[in-house]
């Protein structure tokens, strides 16, 4: 279950993501434009060439791109709303496949807020499902103008067959924006011979999808 990675992109961003958890990043009111969830395809211009991109189908939610079944648990219990912050609601996204890891951008409409008190009580937390269990991190996000961001770091190990321990990492960048939610994920594998994409290039490009979702 090796897992390839994609792009890199420089990035800008309040919070850099090398520093330590901070409270989530929220801006005045006021967004710059009406989201148009249609606008999310406009986003793949920050891959390089040669990456492939396709619609997603399926269940759109992190915990879901992190390697968890749907029978998945969360420890504290309370931790899984950032894993799943838009839980059944409709999605529109992408996927992007290459040699530096998958990516996924997402958006959906929802009216789901973000909890400020789950940052110090989620600072580092548990899924499981099955063979699969992952270790969850709070990491600093981008600050975005009219919404509340919130980053994590998964790391995350499957027993298969036999006893073989499979790894993978995954950065996730969220912006809860009015009537909607945007997510950002990055799914590398830790034993690829390839550079791999990190989480600056993760929040850059939570950055650049919630400026395409606004035209």
């Amino acid at each position: 279950m090796r897992l390839f990675a994609l792009f890199a992109v420089p990035v800008a961003f309040a919070a850099a993501c090398g520093q330590s958890p901070s409270a989530p990043s929220s801006a005045p009111s006021q967004s710059s434009a009406q989201v148009n969830p249609a606008r999310i395809d406009r986003a793949r211009g920050q891959l390089p060439s040669g990456y492939e991109v396709s619609p997603l189908s399926g269940r759109a939610a992190p915990v879901a791109f992190w390697g968890l079944a749907s029978e998945w648990t969360a420890d504290p219990p309370r931790c899984g709303a950032l894993a799943d912050p838009v839980a059944d609601a409709t999605t529109r996204g992408w996927s992007a496949s290459g040699a530096g890891g998958i990516v996924y951008a997402v958006v959906a409409a929802s009216e789901a807020t973000l909890d400020p008190s789950l940052i110090d009580e989620c600072g580092q937390w548990t899924v499981s499902a099955g063979h699969t269990s992952g270790s969850t991190t709070v990491v600093a996000a981008p600050a975005i103008d009219g919404a509340a961001t919130v980053g994590l770091s998964t790391a995350t190990t499957t027993v298969v067959e036999g006893g073989t321990e499979t790894h993978s990492h995954a950065d996730t960048f969220t912006a809860y924006l009015s009537g909607y939610v945007a997510f950002v994920t990055v799914v590398t594998d830790p034993g690829s011979p390839n550079p791999s994409l990190g989480q600056d290039f993760a929040a850059e490009l939570l950055v650049k999808t919630v400026a395409a979702l606004r035209g």
